[in-house]
């Protein structure tokens, strides 16, 4: 088998398949981070700060020490050496100040101590027990009104943007924002924490095995090889389980100090504070037009707030460059230093918040036109990447939009705002198109082809919970020629081949070379072995080829062959194995093809004035991401990041107390998320099937991030069409609608 062949079109690839981890799952035999329990286990809770700005003047842990069950209380005195990560090692992490370094305070909830005890429950109580005093406390900076605290930095430029606007004939000039989101998937972060005197074995809740292990190493001053980090499962991450969190080492370095295992699960108000968060964003767009509708000019200045331990750029102009054509455009980043926590990725990272901005402004550039948003952007296709000045590799957002258009009806919409009802109900259409990057990471995988027919497959990787099992499975059983019944996939352990890291929409692109490449190696040793077969006496080995799981002559057909089972058992062989690896594309500097993900969102919400009452009911997606492995697992990722970008569009805002720093809303019932209630009545989501060879040899692009870019802004167009009040401000308040 050749990685030149045309293998999007093997079976098995682009067939729907129930989740194999399903089962595992729904039993409850799945086991999380925090599922694990060993003999002698004990229990670790933070104690947190109650101020944002300040310093710990003295802890008062005597009355914690005496409590029943408790193992220890460490503080910035007695828990021991950490170490920095080296910016040369090249490993990620958001936070980079290991806790409890200092007495210096920057956020609300910063962990100032560590209670260990026999039980959570003593482990809760000792932590609350511990007494800290404060000095130097000053109010912290909370203000969402961002102003750069460095002047900022030029991101991409072409042409006279600036000439360009002052001469164009139709222009807009708006300011957005978005608000800072918290993450809150259903499994809090944990850690569980092993130590036998010299190895550590963490169980994490991590989408990076590979990075988490280097991390862990680096602070905790030891050999790489002496930690082995695993996650057979993930209770989702979006982004905020992509690099490790203070508590993993604090869990670790309690370990090793009492050498007993212990456990820490992060509490949801934590998950506020100590473990990431998308960054509010303001961004003032400036979008100009002839009037005929082509873009003269773009330019977008855009401000992130960012935590005092943090260098997290929430890049929101990453798009802008090649996003639509225009000869003048210019991007500006900076940042807003305030005491909140760490910054980190969300779903989508930059290009959400991003494409609020670029998106919203397209539909008022639209209305200024007097022109049909969808008209807009397709007279505004570009030809090229006009940012690196490359092709793309493939790009069929002109497709996305016109399919999109079609499937919702988007000919009968009338353009006046409030025009269009159902009874009392007043209808609102818009639309926003979607955009997210592909590449791929490093990755290796070892397949192992059995005697029996069976076929095991291993790598350094993880599912986060999108089906990564699932789609390792059938890409491995498409290139051995077995059922995905078949396959076993071995994963979620950094003592495996280092796999790819879950994060950008990137882990199944990544695989993809690597399945192929030790498909092939496993191939070349069945050919040999194939050439001491009666069916191929006296063929020259290098006149077979391995393909769909048979060994046949170049010149014939797979059918013609001997599938890998019948070889071995008649050669008496158990098994043949191939490793293969493939190589990252993420961050190439001379590419030659812009590779990039595209989609539009069709969105209709209705509005009762009587009720105060606003939902989405309808949404069309269409998205173009080359070769879909897995359309039903590929389906439930757009519709559930659809979901999500109803929460982001309506719902959710952390909001901070000006006199602590506290996340107020930092529970559940207060943090609104999109429910059950608030499901559209109809969601529809349509792959275009045009494979990015280009990009790999199965033509596979990423999907997870892809379809929450957009939506918030196809929302808030919708909500303009329907009341005549633009939200510029996320999330949309339906006091302004009544205002």
């Amino acid at each position: 088998m050749s990685s030149s062949d045309n293998l999007s079109t093997l079976p098995i690839i682009g067939r729907a398949h129930k989740r194999i981890d399903g089962p595992l799952k729904v039993s409850g035999t799945a086991r999380y981070a925090a599922d694990f329990h060993f003999h002698d286990l004990v229990y670790a809770v933070p104690a947190c700060a109650t101020i944002a700005n300040g310093r710990i003047a003295n802890i008062d842990a005597s009355a914690a020490e005496r409590m029943p069950g408790v193992r220890k209380i460490y503080t910035h005195e007695n828990i021991g050496t950490f170490y920095h990560v080296s910016k040369a090692s090249k490993v990620m992490l958001d936070e980079k100040r290991p806790p409890l370094e200092d007495n210096r305070v920057r956020y609300y909830g910063q962990y100032v101590a560590l209670a260990v005890a026999d039980t959570y429950e003593h482990a809760v109580a000792a932590a609350r027990a511990i007494k800290v005093t404060y000095a130097d406390v000053e109010a912290p900076s909370l203000s969402t009104r961002l102003s750069a605290d460095k002047p900022p930095e030029q991101q991409t430029e072409r042409g006279d943007p600036d000439g360009a606007f002052e001469r164009a004939p139709v222009k807009i000039d708006e300011t957005y924002s978005t608000p800072t989101e918290t993450h809150n998937p259903i499994e809090l972060h944990a850690s569980v924490a092993l130590w036998d005197g010299q190895h550590f074995t963490l169980y994490e809740t991590t989408q990076a095995i590979m990075n988490y292990r280097a991390v862990m190493a680096q602070m905790l001053g030891v050999p790489t090889d002496n930690v082995r980090v695993i996650t057979e499962y993930l209770g989702t991450g979006f982004g905020g389980k992509l690099w490790p969190w203070p508590q993993a080492l604090l869990a670790a370095a309690a370990a090793r100090d009492l050498h007993q295992p212990v456990k820490l699960v992060v509490s949801r108000e934590m998950m506020f504070h100590n473990v990431g968060h998308r960054p509010h964003t303001q961004q003032r767009m400036r979008l100009a037009a002839d009037k005929e509708g082509r873009l003269v000019s773009l330019r977008q200045d855009y401000i992130d707030m960012r935590g005092q331990l943090s260098d997290y750029q929430e890049d929101c102009g990453e798009a802008s460059g090649f996003m639509y054509s225009t000869p003048n455009l210019r991007v500006t980043g900076a940042y807003a230093e305030r005491n909140v926590g760490t910054g980190t990725s969300m779903r989508g990272p930059g290009k959400v918040p991003g494409s609020f901005g670029l998106e919203s402004a397209m539909d008022e550039l639209a209305i200024a036109l007097n022109m049909d948003p969808v008209e807009l952007r397709l007279k505004n296709e570009p030809e090229k990447d006009e940012e690196k000045n490359i092709p793309f590799s493939s790009r069929h957002l002109k497709e996305c939009l016109t399919h999109g258009a079609e499937l919702f009806g988007w000919s009968r919409r009338n353009p006046t705002v409030g025009s269009m009802r159902d009874g009392d109900t007043i209808l609102g259409w818009g639309m926003a198109a979607c955009n997210w990057m592909a590449a791929r990471f490093n990755a290796e995988a070892t397949i192992t082809l059995f005697g029996d027919g069976s076929v095991r497959v291993a790598s350094g990787t993880q599912d986060i919970g999108t089906g990564t099992y699932t789609v390792i499975a059938q890409m491995a059983a498409a290139l051995a020629g077995v059922d995905v019944d078949a396959v076993k996939v071995v994963i979620g352990d950094s003592d495996l081949p280092p796999g790819p890291w879950s994060g950008g929409s990137m882990a199944t692109g990544s695989m993809v070379p690597a399945l192929v490449q030790a498909v092939e190696q496993a191939g070349e040793q069945l050919k040999t072995i194939a050439g001491e077969d009666a069916s191929f006496k006296g063929v020259d080995a290098k006149e077979l080829v391995f393909t769909q799981g048979k060994v046949h002559r170049k010149d014939q057909s797979p059918d013609t062959g001997k599938h890998f089972r019948e070889i071995l058992a008649s050669a008496r062989i158990a098994q043949v194995e191939g490793h293969g690896k493939g190589q990252s594309t993420f961050g190439q500097k001379n590419p030659q093809y812009s590779m990039q993900s595209f989609g539009a969102h069709f969105v209709e919400v209705a509005w009762q004035p009587k009720l105060a009452r606003l939902r989405v009911n309808r949404t069309v997606t269409v998205i173009d991401a080359g070769r879909i492995i897995n359309p039903l697992t590929g389906r439930n990722q757009i519709e559930g990041a659809v979901v999500m970008g109803i929460g982001m569009a309506m719902f959710e805002e952390t909001r901070y107390d000006e006199r602590n720093g506290k996340a107020v809303n930092s529970n559940l019932a207060d943090y609104l998320m999109t429910s059950h209630a608030d499901m559209p009545e109809q969601m529809e989501v349509v792959f275009l099937d045009y494979p990015d060879t280009k990009f790999n040899a199965m033509g596979a692009r990423g999907i997870g991030e892809i379809g929450l870019t957009g939506i918030a802004a196809a929302i808030a167009n919708a909500v303009y069409h329907a009341t005549g009040v633009r939200v510029r401000d996320l999330p949309v308040h339906v006091e302004d609608m009544l205002a």
